[in-house]
Order: structure tokens, then sequence, then C-alpha cells
């Protein structure tokens, strides 16, 4: 099943990169909190990810 964390903040970061410009302040502080909770609870590899989907994040701002 994979890591159920690192799902998760994949699935908040996609939420972050679609969200309504309204809402989108909100959705990456989700996303940034879901990718904390996931890093300290994964892999070399998905860590790697995560810096990925986290610099998906800084771009949006």
């Amino acid at each position: 099943m994979g890591n159920q964390l690192f799902q998760e903040a994949r699935r908040f970061v996609e939420m972050a990169k679609s969200a309504d410009p309204a809402d989108r302040d909100s959705v990456i502080s989700k996303a940034k909190n879901a990718l904390s909770s996931a890093y300290a609870n994964s892999t070399i590899a998905e860590q790697s990810q995560l810096q990925e989907m986290q610099n998906e994040l800084d771009q949006l701002k």
C-alpha cells in the first residue's frame, strides 16, 4: 500500500496546484503540514520526492 503520509502529502500538493486563488494559502498550508509529517516517516527516495513537492509549493506563492 505504501506510505500513507506520503500519499496524503502528494494529494494535498496536487490540491494546492489546482486550488482557487482565494483558497490557495489555506491549501498550501495544509500541504506543507502534510509534507512535514510525511518527511519524518519516509525513506530516502520518498524524501527526495517530498523535497520536489515542497519546491512545487514554493513556486505557487
